[in-house]
């Protein structure tokens, strides 16, 4: 006996959009800052692991610049640790993708089934009071997308309004970069870094649930359609709920 199974092989595979900040000077500290390694290459590897399209875009486009802290190959050695970013760097197609990004103008949410916003240091100065960005992440949880961000990168959620005027994160449970963190961050280099902190500005907003685990640990929230990581030990974890939301 013989069966006949139509295994159809011509299936899109699901298309995630990722963004990465432009590089910025800060003007707290006066170091010049971009986005962190592994919130972008973490999520990254499950993606494509998965099966995922990956597209990689800026806010201007251009050429990427990451945090030094974040380099696993700079001189202080904070990043060491990570194989994966160290990876990616030395690889000439990965290293390409961050070389000449495309910038956000003319995206389509049409055209994607996930927006992930990394963070770095950069997001802090570079994404608040961006209404672009801003009308982007709004455009895409509107359009049924699931929508992510972390660490830094969710100072977006402060001021992402949908088109009934309401704040994206009214009514929802979702993280970002803790107070413990900056703390310990301000503390770590003799000096303030940040020009505000996401916690203090997120836990004076009315009707939303900001929530913190332990600092530098991976934890990630998943609320609906809207999912966030804590800081930069959780884009794999923000990124595996993503996968989770969508299906392989």
């Amino acid at each position: 006996m013989s069966a006949n199974i139509n295994v159809s092989t011509t299936a899109r595979p699901k298309r995630v959009l990722m963004l990465a900040a432009n590089a910025a000077v800060s003007p707290v500290t006066q170091w010049p800052v971009g986005f962190w390694w592994a919130e972008l290459t973490h999520p990254f590897w499950e993606f494509t692991e998965a099966g995922y399209s990956v597209e990689i875009r800026s806010p201007l486009g251009g050429a990427l610049q990451a945090d030094s802290y974040s380099d696993p190959e700079d001189a202080s050695g904070y990043s060491a640790h990570d194989l994966i970013s160290l990876g990616f760097k030395k690889s000439p197609s990965h290293a390409a993708l961050l070389a000449n990004t495309a910038s956000i103008a003319g995206v389509n949410a049409a055209d994607y089934d996930a927006l992930f916003v990394t963070g770095g240091q950069s997001p802090m100065i570079t994404f608040r009071g961006n209404t672009a960005l801003q009308a982007l992440l709004a455009e895409c949880y509107e359009a049924g997308k699931v929508v992510a961000a972390v660490c830094h990168g969710t100072c977006l959620l402060l001021e992402t309004r949908l088109s009934n005027g309401e704040l994206l994160v009214k009514g929802k449970t979702w993280t970002g970069f803790a107070n413990s963190e900056e703390q310990f961050a301000d503390s770590f280099v003799g000096m303030r870094i940040q020009p505000f902190w996401i916690e203090d500005e997120a836990r004076a907003m009315a009707d939303t649930n900001f929530v913190v685990d332990q600092r530098f640990r991976s934890f990630a929230v998943r609320d609906g359609r809207l999912i966030t990581g804590q800081q930069q030990y959780s884009g794999a974890a923000a990124a595996r709920l993503v996968i989770e939301t969508l299906g392989r």
